[in-house]
């Protein structure tokens, strides 16, 4: 039987940004976490269920090894008693982990997905959603990415990074909504 609540995926919301950050990276979305502490509100006061996904770096340069203070959750979206953490070592939230068997045991059908970055692990899990059969949706304010340099040489935007990912996903891996439609949607589906 389907769970009539969807799940919320919360990936990769870590300290390890904010280095990037203090680092001089450029991102977009400024207001992403804030819309993800508003999603984790949501869903706590329905009952929902959160599933919090973290990267673990492998590599020794990585800002998100275990013992590097990157690893740490951002406070803002820090996981209460009860709310899963599953940890992953690829882009993919269910490459090498339990997360679909998880959802699958749940009944849950519909993803909510939220966090960092936009077109890495945001896609990747994204798409992999999509393709796995579940009623993915993809919340627009609540991640970000940052600039990044192409192969030719060429620089490109944070923005029309995560636009051209929005529009990538939309409609053959997953719905494009707001963090605004989420929550009104969950409201109904409490009534």
């Amino acid at each position: 039987m389907a769970h009539a609540l969807p799940a919320l995926i919360v990936v990769d919301v870590q300290r390890a940004f904010d280095q990037w950050e203090a680092a001089g990276k450029r991102r977009n979305n400024p207001d992403a976490v804030a819309r993800i502490v508003d999603l984790l509100a949501a869903f706590r006061a329905s009952g929902a269920p959160i599933f919090h996904i973290r990267h673990e770096g492998t590599k020794p340069s990585s800002t998100f090894r275990p013992e590097s203070s990157g690893y740490a959750v951002k406070d803002e979206a820090r996981e209460e008693d009860g709310e899963p953490v599953i940890v992953k070592r690829v882009n993919s939230a269910f490459i090498g982990t339990n997360l679909e068997s998880r959802l699958r045991a749940g009944g849950i059908a519909t993803l909510v997905i939220c966090g960092a970055t936009t077109n890495h692990c945001v896609e990747t899990t994204t798409r992999m959603a999509g393709n796995l059969g579940f009623d993915a949706a993809l919340v627009r304010d609540a991640t970000w990415t940052f600039d990044r340099i192409g192969p030719d040489g060429d620089t490109h935007s944070a923005e029309d990074i995560h636009a051209m990912t929005l529009s990538n996903l939309n409609g053959e891996f997953a719905r494009i909504v707001t963090a605004h439609d989420v929550i009104t949607s969950l409201a109904t589906l409490r009534q």
